[in-house]
């Protein structure tokens, strides 16, 4: 079985791309039980800090390696918090610290139109000169009180007008079909399975 190296420690993105890359016969393994540290993050897109995050954990580990960059982008905020979603309330802030940041931050504005994006690298080695690249959005907005125990992060605000519900709200199979995520690993897989014949 292949073995790929997740640039991630975060339990819920463990899960969905695990349950994503069943049909690869791949077995992911979280950085953190290799003992690979978090690279730093000191761009400002998401395809970069994807980029620098697979780089780090190909070269700490010697394995191939996939990362992911992927955040909440409002439109009244300018796209914030974008890259810095995990910490907008500051670094080691949890997911409810960050949310309640994000709601300040919206308090009284009427546009709450959002969008999740999700850019995942995919690298052979290190210096990989061609990764492969996959990325997605998804549509939603901002809701000021939480909703649904389901998902991570911005999940329990983002809400959906089409499913009538938050992402929190979603089981996670048909999270996983409809979200940026998913749809962004959907894309990895098939050009894993074209590009690097997996």
């Amino acid at each position: 079985m292949r073995r790929l190296i997740l640039a991630s420690d975060n339990p819920g993105k463990q899960r969905e791309f695990a349950a994503m890359l069943v049909p690869l016969e791949v077995e992911l393994v979280a950085q953190g039980a290799l003992g690979v540290h978090a690279a730093d993050e000191p761009f400002h897109t998401f395809v970069e800090n994807a980029l620098a995050k697979a780089r780090h954990a190909s070269a700490a580990s010697g394995m191939a390696a996939l990362a992911d960059d992927s955040g909440v982008c409002c439109d009244a905020l300018g796209g914030a918090p974008g890259v810095r979603s995990a910490r907008v309330a500051g670094e080691g802030a949890t997911d409810i610290q960050n949310n309640a940041e994000l709601i300040r931050q919206l308090q009284g504005v009427a546009d709450r139109a959002a969008h999740y994006s999700c850019v995942l690298v995919a690298v052979r080695s290190a210096i990989d000169p061609d990764p492969v690249i996959a990325e997605a959005r998804w549509a939603g907005s901002i809701i000021d009180s939480p909703r649904g125990s389901n998902g991570f992060g911005y999940d329990p605000h983002f809400w959906l007008a089409e499913q009538n519900c938050t992402a929190a709200e979603l089981a996670p199979a048909q999270k996983n079909r409809i979200s940026h995520r998913g749809r962004a690993l959907e894309e990895l897989v098939g050009k894993l399975r074209r590009e690097w014949r997996w």
